[in-house]
């Protein structure tokens, strides 16, 4: 039990007794750093029970607490709030119970509860990673280890997108100008070598519709009937009806692919507990149409179309069977999420992660699933996140200008480098001590620059700005995380010892308190499947960290039992961090 619940129970029998009203709940607050006090309870929402003066009803009821429990050893009311003084005895249990929790702030899956499945990244397999599937990545990963830890069965998974008319342009441009070569023979890692080919693509198409122009065809004309273009459409019809030349073709150069992605993934530090492609979900999604008919929730039109009018739900209509027969999209994503529960029975609810520009497809399929009656549908949420922005502009694959996930993972590790050697810091490192370093460095920067922004929120992403060893960034954090434990190093004693009473420093009891938020602030993270929260979280932690650091000596204390329980303290909270940005993907370093 907190000492909120304490309170909170006391205030109520203190209510009834002073003014023989019962009342529902008490609000409380954080106390104002310019007010002694620990806990405030605000008393503007109790004058909804009894008409009053707020000073004299915390005043009564400041009197009622100081008899009534152990911990509340003094008060103070400004205006509507009543700030309680806390024991130090309290913040001690407090902090010992804490202390002997090495998972504390995780929970552990309960039994017969349903799993959620988290869905990140779902590349083309036409190109390579960029930044803006870096983002998709680091938030996904992050909210399903969130969710993992707030006590729940998590599956990773992704939808690779292994078919359609961009998979056929790579594969067209590489069989016309390719001469044959593969990633052994280049040295080029897959997804680069067969997103080179889309580039090439795109080139040539242009330079057709460009003759094409100059002979007097419109440009409209000369979009639609290139031959480049007319022979990848009829490469789609070939792979769609089984064509073995094509489909070989294809099974190779996504192998490739295959290849470059689990590079990029391992070194991102992602990974998937279940793979779906597009090539074998695409025809999804059909019967269940059948079924929505027989249902009402799906119409058919003259034409043979189906449709499901969302009108009365202030959608529009959304088609989900063409007049031919073929199925379109959201037809496909209605089949995956049935699939996916079908193949893993215990799945009762799904998280997408993807960028803000789907988000009516979500609206429309969720409503949809809602309405064919299943249960899950109602624990399916979008991730929605906004756009990376780098200071030169918007990214265009197209175009070859996207930055590339691997090159800039290999630019953070340089930006680490040139700082930290700026800086003189690693002296005694051997070569391969501070490359690993500086990928750590690097890494924690990248993704605590991504991490901590609410994922509804556009990023500007300047690498050299990201890697500040000072401020609310990746490496400030992983800096104090190795501070501390050089502090753990030199601590040649037995600071195991549980110490029990003690008077306790006020810098000692705000980052006991703030320790003490860990729980709930992954709950909150889990809630809103936002790792900003925890991000922001740490770095309050290590503020407040520092400053204790700066006002009261650790090692250098004379009495021992305060020196053991700033040791204990300084050490839980290095504990916290690594556990909060294990959450978020990021390493910390031992020394640094």
């Amino acid at each position: 039990m907190t000492i909120q619940n304490t309170i909170e129970s006391h205030v109520k029998e203190g209510f009834l007794k002073i003014y023989q009203i019962e009342i529902p709940t008490v609000e409380f607050q954080a106390t104002r750093k310019e007010f002694e006090g620990d806990v405030t309870v605000v008393i503007f929402p109790l004058l909804r029970y009894i008409k009053g003066n707020p000073t004299e009803i915390g005043e009564k009821l400041g009197n009622y607490l100081l008899e009534n429990v152990t911990e509340v050893i003094n008060f103070n009311v400004v205006k509507g709030f009543l700030n309680l003084v806390i024991s130090d005895g309290y913040f001690l249990k407090l902090f010992n119970s804490m202390n002997q929790n090495p998972t504390f702030g995780f929970e552990s899956p309960k039994e017969n509860d349903k799993a959620m499945m988290v869905e990140y990244s779902s590349p083309n397999t036409n190109k390579p990673l960029h930044l803006g599937h870096v983002r998709n990545n680091l938030l996904g990963f992050a909210v399903a280890e969130i969710i993992k830890a707030s006590g729940k069965k998590v599956y990773k998974t992704q939808i690779i997108n292994d078919r359609g008319i961009h998979i056929c342009k790579s594969m067209l441009a590489w069989k016309l100008f390719g001469n044959g070569e593969t990633p052994a023979s280049t040295g080029l890692k897959g997804d680069k070598l067969v997103g080179n080919y889309y580039v090439k693509f795109d080139q040539e198409y242009k330079k057709q519709i460009s003759q094409m122009v100059e002979k007097g065809i419109s440009e409209e004309e000369a979009k639609k009937t290139a031959p480049i273009l007319l022979e990848a459409q009829e490469m789609l019809r070939k792979w769609e009806n089984g064509d073995k030349e094509t489909v070989a073709l294809w099974k190779k150069m996504n192998s490739w692919v295959y290849d470059g992605f689990d590079t990029t993934y391992k070194n991102l530090g992602v990974d998937f507990d279940a793979l779906y492609y597009e090539s074998d979900t695409y025809l999804l999604g059909k019967d269940v149409v059948t079924q929505g008919i027989e249902k009402g929730v799906f119409y058919k039109k003259e034409d043979g179309s189906v449709w499901c009018d969302l009108t009365d739900d202030g959608l529009d209509e959304k088609i989900v069977l063409r007049s031919d027969g073929t199925a379109v999209y959201m037809t496909q994503d209605i089949g995956t999420a049935i699939q996916r529960v079908n193949d893993l029975k215990d799945v009762g609810g799904m998280v997408y992660t993807v960028g803000n520009e789907q988000d009516y497809h979500f609206q429309v399929l969720f409503l949809i699933l809602k309405k064919l009656g299943f249960d899950w549908a109602k624990n399916l949420f979008h991730l929605s996140y906004g756009m990376v922005d780098l200071p030169s502009g918007k990214m265009k694959s197209r175009e070859g200008t996207v930055v590339d996930a691997d090159d800039l993972m290999v630019e953070m590790s340089e930006t680490a480098k040139n700082i930290s050697e700026e800086l003189g810091k690693l002296d005694g490192y051997s070569d391969a001590e501070k490359n690993e370093l500086y990928k750590t460095i690097g890494m924690g920067a990248l993704k605590y620059f991504i991490l901590k922004v609410d994922p509804k929120k556009r990023i500007l992403f300047d690498p050299k700005t990201s890697v500040d060893f000072q401020g609310n960034t990746g490496p400030f954090i992983q800096y104090t995380y190795a501070r501390i434990q050089s502090i753990i190093r030199k601590a040649t004693f037995d600071y195991s010892i549980e110490i029990n009473d003690l008077e306790l420093h006020e810098k000692e009891k705000e980052i006991i308190k703030l320790m003490a938020l860990f729980p709930e602030t992954v709950q909150q993270a889990a809630a809103n499947y936002s790792p900003a929260i925890i991000a922001n979280y740490t770095f309050d932690l290590v503020k407040e960290f520092n400053s204790f650091y700066q006002n009261v000596s650790i090692l250098g204390e004379e009495n021992h039992q305060k020196k053991i329980v700033r040791v204990q303290i300084s050490n839980k909270v290095a504990n916290i961090i690594k556990q909060a940005f294990s959450l978020l993907g990021i390493q910390v370093p031992e020394r640094m």
